[in-house]
């Protein structure tokens, strides 16, 4: 089964960018998105993550110039995520051509018109379910003792949601696909959650992609062969590890389709 890989292109102030722990204090500068895509494009990725972090962050469309660049001209499916809340943004989107939309924030706080847009528009819905562990001082710091809160408004805050619990509302749903963050690892080369992935995939038949800490070949290759529930992952969004030259495109994806 192929592992889907997804280039990240994150934009900020008209920028391609990487957060540390989608932290905006601590931004790396990799150049102009539309040049890095095209080159992704030319090296034989399939799809690119497009999340458009002024919108994320405070609703601005700054970008929105750059992104609807980046769809209309570019010869490959494009998911866009980023501040999308609501339907007449989404609806723009994929007028503009994108593939699919990536909700993160209105995931969160309105699951049913989530659900009614994937049923709408069947196959260009994902949603976005960023999380960061949280541990009371009475559980201690074991996984047992931890839950997943999802986090919402480009990460700047907390939706009081458990991970688990906001998945089950999407179980019986049109969604094309869940897009999986661990924060904390998220633009860090730290090596991906395993063990919460291999969780998640035991909880819903709803794809999972991956997203957050990949480093090089080998943690590819691990998400490639992780299994929970007799299921695998749909996909892997790959970015600071490409845009720091630590992976590149063409060794990426033959590891994802072997």
């Amino acid at each position: 089964m192929t592992l889907e890989l997804y280039p990240a292109v994150d934009i900020l102030d008209g920028r391609f960018v990487r957060l540390l722990q989608g932290e905006f204090g601590k931004v790396t500068q990799y150049g102009d998105p539309l040049e890095v895509a095209e080159r992704f494009f030319e090296q034989g990725a399939r799809w690119l993550h497009v999340v458009d972090l002024n919108a994320a962050k405070d609703g601005s469309t700054k970008n929105r110039f750059i992104v609807e660049q980046l769809v209309r001209h570019l010869d490959m499916n494009i998911q866009v995520g980023g501040g999308i809340r609501d339907v007449a943004t989404v609806e723009l989107l994929l007028s503009k051509g994108a593939s699919r939309v990536v909700l993160g924030t209105l995931a969160a706080s309105d699951p049913e018109l989530v659900k009614s847009l994937a049923e709408r528009y069947r196959g260009r819905i994902a949603i976005a379910l960023d999380y960061r562990y949280q541990v009371s001082d009475e559980e201690g710091s074991s996984r047992e003792g931890r839950t997943r809160e999802v986090a919402v408004n480009g990460w700047t805050s907390g939706s009081q949601r458990d991970l688990t619990e906001l998945l089950m509302e999407y179980s019986d749903s049109d969604i094309a696909a869940v897009v999986l963050t661990d924060i904390s690892r998220d633009g860090s080369l730290s090596g991906p959650d395993l063990a919460g992935l291999v969780e998640v995939l035991s909880l819903t038949d709803l794809p999972i992609i991956a997203s957050g800490g990949v480093r090089g070949l080998e943690d590819l290759q691990a998400l490639h062969e992780l299994k929970g529930g007799g299921r695998r992952l749909a996909g892997v969004i790959v970015g600071r590890a490409l845009a720091a030259g630590e992976l590149q495109i063409e060794e990426a994806l033959a590891v994802c389709a072997r």
